[in-house]
């Protein structure tokens, strides 16, 4: 039977918070940046396509410490956000940015794919009959993206739920506040005698993340026999 205590309930409860949010707010930028990259031309472009890639090549520890040198008290951005009082370095707010980071180059990818599938017949049409621009986009991109959409979503729900690397460098491991179920592993698998505690979260963890690609798939498959 598994057995928590309070801290673990602040963890679980910590991490599908944290992951719901950084998911919300990728997605607007998300579906932006994927739009502007499937039908823009413009200079630069293969730097922005490798800047959003950026962090899945690079280790979580270092994206935290890069997020931890801009939004610090003496970092460009952190200095700004203090002199106006808002703190996030060892917050709850610096681990959704740490997720946000990490989980949204698989939210761009899983709607670029998607928006490329899209017939472009279908935009062309739209446009010689007169469509504006933000006509096209919502009548035909984004109905047609909604299973790119959903997918980038779990996705990187999913992968906020794992995040370590780059949490504890920028939002630390506090109890109560910025401790998540893999920084509560942690804790207990560097203390001797915790292992079955430690145990019990990563069943949590794997229970989680198999919920969620469950849902995911059932909700696949309804979009499929729909379409």
């Amino acid at each position: 039977m598994l057995t928590f205590s309070p801290a673990d309930y602040e963890a679980i409860g910590l991490s599908v918070k944290v992951a719901v949010t950084a998911t919300l707010f990728s997605l607007p930028l998300g579906f932006l940046l994927s739009y502007i990259l499937t039908y823009g031309t413009f200079r630069g472009k293969m730097f922005v396509e490798v800047l959003i890639n950026l962090p899945l090549t690079l280790p979580p520890v270092v994206i935290g410490y890069i997020l931890l040198l801009l939004l610090g008290r003496h970092g460009w951005l952190g200095g700004m956000l203090e002199a106006a009082g808002i703190r996030i370095i060892f917050t709850w707010k610096a681990a959704v940015i740490a997720s946000a980071v990490v989980g949204f180059p698989l939210l761009v990818r899983s709607m670029r794919i998607c928006m490329e599938s899209i017939d472009r017949q279908l935009i062309h049409a739209s446009r010689t009959l007169g469509a504006h621009w933000y006509d096209t986009l919502f009548t035909i991109i984004l109905p047609l993206s909604t299973r790119g959409i959903i997918a980038g979503s779990f996705l990187m729900f999913a992968r906020s739920l794992g995040e370590f690397g780059a949490t504890i460098i920028v939002a630390g491991n506090i109890p109560g506040v910025t401790q998540t179920i893999p920084l509560a592993i942690y804790d207990y698998a560097a203390s001797p005698g915790s292992e079955s505690m430690a145990l019990t979260l990563c069943v949590v963890s794997l229970l989680l993340s198999l919920g969620v690609l469950i849902f995911h798939e059932v909700i696949n498959k309804k979009l499929t026999r729909r379409s």
